[in-house]
């Protein structure tokens, strides 16, 4: 792990070094890259955008958020007020001082960017690119935070509703979640069993439930993975909290039914070590049905 942390520190020296985010004046600008990077977020907004979607896109402190606000309020590039008079939203929007600006941003990192490219040869330019594709998606994996939750919150209330839906929309005849595969939430609520949602800032984007059975079993269910944030690696991530929270709980054996339209879950159970096995359950969906002892 140490060696991966140097690379870690390494990586960054050199690229807040090379995109000149070290420096006072962003771009040659009379600013430095926070207030110019919120200029941007609001800039590509014309109709204005909610304080709160700006925090929660930033992931800034609300405190902080203000100062850039006031700083760029100040220098005539930004409006700040309420939306629809209701005095508890508050939108920023650009002045036309803010908007000539955040083109003329936009032209400079245009520019950065080709800056950047031009040295290097076309085999170079793809690989740097596909490079920085990988990093940026592995960089949004490690913002995703799984924790556990009563499923009566609104997260959960949320994901199990997109699970829902996804499940209607891929089956041949649709899906009831009053029967069948559907667990009852008390069935995943402490000592039952527990849920795992995952959030990417503030959004729901994944969950995946326990409820514990006799005979040192327990069963896995709700897994889903929200479309935005698949190829991050977060079902093998859920999968992994569950079977550890399993082990923890003294689980001897997890098992889990699905049904043949979810190709893409069933290759993933193969390949995390679940093996198929006879029908342990009536769940009217089910069409597999996987073990794995822990």
């Amino acid at each position: 792990m140490s060696e991966q942390v140097d690379g870690v520190r390494r990586f960054n020296r050199a690229v807040t070094q090379r995109l000149g985010v070290l420096q006072d004046r962003y771009l040659a600008r009379d600013r430095p890259l926070g207030q110019a990077r919120l200029l941007w977020e609001i800039g590509r907004s014309p109709g204005g955008v909610d304080v709160r979607d700006l925090r929660a896109r930033m992931d800034l402190d609300s405190g902080y958020l203000s100062r850039l606000l006031r700083a760029l309020e100040s220098d005539g590039l930004v409006a700040v007020g309420t939306a629809d008079g209701d005095g508890r939203l508050r939108t920023a929007r650009v002045t036309p001082a803010g908007a000539a600006e955040y083109d003329e941003l936009e032209a400079r990192s245009e520019d950065a960017a080709r800056a950047l490219l031009d040295p290097l040869s076309d085999g170079q330019r793809e690989r740097l690119v596909a490079a920085m594709a990988q990093v940026e998606r592995l960089l949004l994996a490690s913002l995703v935070r799984v924790d556990e939750s009563r499923p009566d919150t609104p997260a959960a209330i949320f994901a199990a509703r997109e699970y829902y839906a996804e499940l209607a929309e891929r089956f041949p005849d649709g899906f009831d979640p009053g029967i069948g595969g559907a667990v009852a939430d008390p069935s995943i609520t402490p000592p039952a069993g527990l849920l795992l949602v995952a959030r990417l800032r503030e959004e729901t984007v994944g969950c995946g439930a326990l409820t514990f059975q006799d005979g040192g079993f327990a069963e896995v269910k709700r897994v889903w993975v929200a479309p935005t944030a698949r190829g991050l690696g977060l079902g093998r991530r859920i999968m992994a909290e569950l079977e550890g929270r399993a082990t923890a709980a003294g689980v001897r054996t997890l098992r889990l039914d699905t049904n043949s339209e979810l190709t893409e879950a069933i290759a993933l159970y193969r390949a995390l070590g679940y093996r198929e096995v006879e029908r342990y359950n009536e769940n009217p969906y089910a069409q597999h049905w996987f073990a794995k002892d822990l």
